[in-house]
C-alpha cells in the first residue's frame, strides 16, 4: 500500500524533481528526492550549527577538533593524524586549526614517549570547558531548530537514517577522499 502524502505540501524538491522529469525523463526521480533532501536537510543543521558557532567566535574546524578531543575522555588526546583523518580535514588545515587553538591556550602538543617523530595534542583545562561549552551550545541550538518535529517523528526518522546508513554504509567507514594534487 502506498503512503498517503497528499497532507505534505510540494517543496523545493518536487519542483527540481517536476523540472526534470521533463527536462530528462530518464532521472530515476526517488533518487533526486532522496539525495536533494538530505543535502537540504544537512545544509538546514549545518547553518544553525554554523549560526551558533558565529555567537561563540568559533569555526566549524575548531568546533569539530574541540569536540572530538573531549569526546576521547580523559586525557583528552589524540595525534594530529588521526583528528585530521577522523574529521576528514586536510593535514594542513589540521595544523592551522590546531595552532590557533593552541596559541588560544585550549591545546597543547606532547612528544610521544614512544615515538619521538609523533606528539600528541591534548585539551587543556580550559580546552575542556570551551569543548563542553561549544558542543552543549550547539546541542541546544540544534535541539531548538529540531523541536518543531514531533517527538515520535524525530525518534522514527532517527531509527530510519540508522537503517538506511547501516544498508549503504555497514562499515560506517568515512567517505573517500580525493588525493591532493
Amino acid at each position: 500500500m502506498k503512503a498517503d502524502h497528499s497532507a505534505n505540501p510540494a517543496d523545493l524538491v518536487d519542483e527540481i524533481v517536476a523540472t526534470w522529469r521533463t527536462e530528462l525523463p530518464e532521472l530515476d526521480g526517488l533518487v533526486l528526492q532522496l539525495v536533494k533532501r538530505a543535502a537540504r536537510l544537512t545544509g538546514l543543521i549545518d547553518a544553525v550549527t554554523v549560526a551558533e558557532l558565529d555567537r561563540l567566535g568559533r569555526t566549524k574546524a575548531d568546533y569539530e577538533v574541540l569536540s572530538r578531543l573531549r569526546a576521547a575522555g580523559v586525557p583528552y588526546q589524540l595525534k594530529p593524524h588521526e583528528l585530521a583523518s577522523e574529521l576528514l580535514l586536510s593535514s594542513g588545515g589540521t595544523t592551522n586549526v590546531l595552532h590557533r587553538l593552541t596559541a588560544a591556550g585550549l591545546l597543547v602538543r606532547h612528544a610521544d614517549p614512544a615515538d619521538r617523530r609523533s606528539v600528541w595534542v591534548r585539551l587543556t583545562p580550559a580546552g575542556v570547558r570551551a569543548a563542553e561549552e561549544v558542543a552543549l551550545a550547539v546541542n541546544r541550538a540544534q535541539a531548538a531548530w529540531l523541536d518543531r518535529l514531533p517527538a515520535d517523528t524525530a525518534r522514527d526518522l532517527a531509527d530510519q537514517l540508522r537503517d538506511v546508513l547501516g544498508l549503504l554504509d555497514p562499515g560506517g567507514a568515512p567517505p573517500l577522499r580525493r588525493a591532493g594534487p
